[in-house]
């Protein structure tokens, strides 16, 4: 060794000694880990338990209704399936029969009534004779829009009263049109709450 060496020990050795990345707590960081899991999947049973009691609370509400041969032909609007909501209680979805289920749609308009063809899940055929109303809105379950984007159709189910949220991908005109000329029916506004 030189006598610059001792004077100033910066060799490579020294240097790669003081700097060396402390010693990790493996076992701490696995335990958080699994309490964050843990607490995770503790989430995830507690809003799947929500969801099957609010399945069971909504036992009352009927099948859909059958679509009827040859009723519906064409295109149809391009959508999305926001939910199903009771009537006025823009939070309360109906989570039976897949009602809740978002899903893109193709919404027919016919005199026979209203089918929405939906991607994975039931389609929705409303009755001619059970459309109580249509109406924009800005938001119910599952999305809200800064403008009243959405068309609300309000159509009696059984006993209940339900609101149907459809979300059209090209603006709510075509589809408001084809409601207000098959049913008697005027697109309202939301009264605001």
């Amino acid at each position: 060794m030189t006598m610059d060496n001792l004077n100033y020990p910066h060799s490579a050795a020294f240097l790669a000694a003081k700097h060396s990345a402390p010693v990790t707590h493996i076992g701490e960081r696995i335990l958080w880990t699994v309490v964050t899991l843990v607490v995770l999947a503790g989430i995830y049973l507690l809003m799947w338990r929500g969801w099957k009691k609010r399945q069971a609370r909504q036992a009352d509400v009927p099948p859909l209704n059958e679509v009827p041969e040859g009723a519906f032909t064409g295109e149809g609007v391009e959508a999305v399936y926001v939910s199903t909501t009771s009537e006025g209680d823009w939070l309360d979805r109906i989570a039976v029969h897949s009602l809740g289920q978002r899903s893109n749609a193709l919404v027919h308009v016919a005199p026979r009534g209203v089918l929405i063809d939906r991607e994975g899940a039931s389609d929705v055929f409303i009755p001619a004779a059970a459309v109580r109303g249509v109406r924009l809105a800005t938001g119910m379950a599952g999305k809200y829009l800064r403008e009243e984007g959405l068309v609300v159709i309000t159509w009696q189910h059984g006993d209940r009263t339900l609101d149907t949220g459809l979300k059209p991908r090209h603006g709510t005109g075509e589809l408001v049109q084809a409601l207000e000329a098959h049913f008697a029916v005027s697109t309202t506004e939301r009264p605001s709450e």
